[in-house]
């Protein structure tokens, strides 16, 4: 009986020590301790690049004034048979060399500059040309998407509304990690002026918000790698799955009979 006891024993630590093995591998921000306050970092401001498709809108106390500088909206059917509508805002695309075509002003540079100092850009031309003194220009981004691929629960590419979105919020677009993605290899993949770059990000410790790519841009790719248990079942078929878990029930039956006998 003693004998048994202390088998008994033996598997339970084995149990709990795979258990705590386990939790590391899985659970976030694991060295946050409680009331910890953490500095947030200035996010970096998103910089306008080729192929980005801009909404800008002036406004002014006299509406028809600005009337001339607006793109139209156009307006949608919903499908055949049906009298129902919307409209959608035009917007200006960048092109290779960072340029738009506005109306009136003709060609402006916005490649490389944000939302606000592209804003601030138009103002200065309204008003130094004479077209309007009241301007106030408001720019918006109309593609601003990231993607989520790996190990998650739902891959895709997510349309964003804003021009600001962390890490953990893509991440929670796509339901969070599966059981099998690795919180410590998290990749973010991102152009810059015409180069890639490969940020990895662990998410079992809060050097996370550290990132310089916590804060996502446009087109940012976020990877999640799998672990060795994924991988490792890419060269198993299901026959072999099948037999594989036979195999264990097998073990763990015969240890149960030697326990108990």
């Amino acid at each position: 009986m003693e004998g048994k006891s202390l088998y008994k024993c033996f598997l339970m630590a084995i149990v709990l020590l795979s258990s705590c093995t386990a939790q590391k591998k899985v659970l976030y921000l694991q060295d946050v301790k409680q009331d910890t306050i953490l500095q947030i970092q200035k996010e970096q401001e998103i910089k306008i690049q080729p192929n980005d498709l801009l909404s800008i809108i002036v406004n002014s106390r006299d509406p028809e004034l600005v009337s001339i500088f607006n793109l139209p909206e156009v307006r949608l059917s919903a499908g055949q048979g049906t009298s129902a509508a919307s409209s959608q805002i035009q917007g200006h695309l960048v092109d290779a060399d960072g340029d738009i075509n506005f109306p009136i002003l003709g060609r402006i540079h916005v490649g490389g500059l944000t939302r606000d100092e592209v804003a601030d850009e138009i103002e200065k031309l309204l008003k130094s040309g004479g077209y309007v003194n009241d301007a106030v220009v408001l720019v918006k981004f109309l593609n601003f998407k990231i993607s989520v691929i790996g190990e998650v629960n739902h891959p895709g590419t997510y349309n964003v509304s804003s021009d600001r979105i962390t890490l953990f919020e893509a991440l929670s677009l796509a339901g969070d990690l599966t059981i099998y993605g690795k919180r410590d290899r998290v990749m973010v993949i991102r152009e810059v002026n015409g180069n890639r770059q490969i940020v990895y990000n662990d998410l079992r410790s809060k050097s996370v918000f550290d990132s310089p790519a916590y804060y996502l841009q446009q087109n940012d790719m976020v990877y999640v790698e799998p672990n060795k248990y994924r991988a490792g079942q890419t060269n198993i078929n299901q026959n072999n799955s099948v037999g594989l878990w036979i195999s264990v029930a097998s073990f763990l039956t015969t240890i149960a009979v030697l326990i108990f006998k």
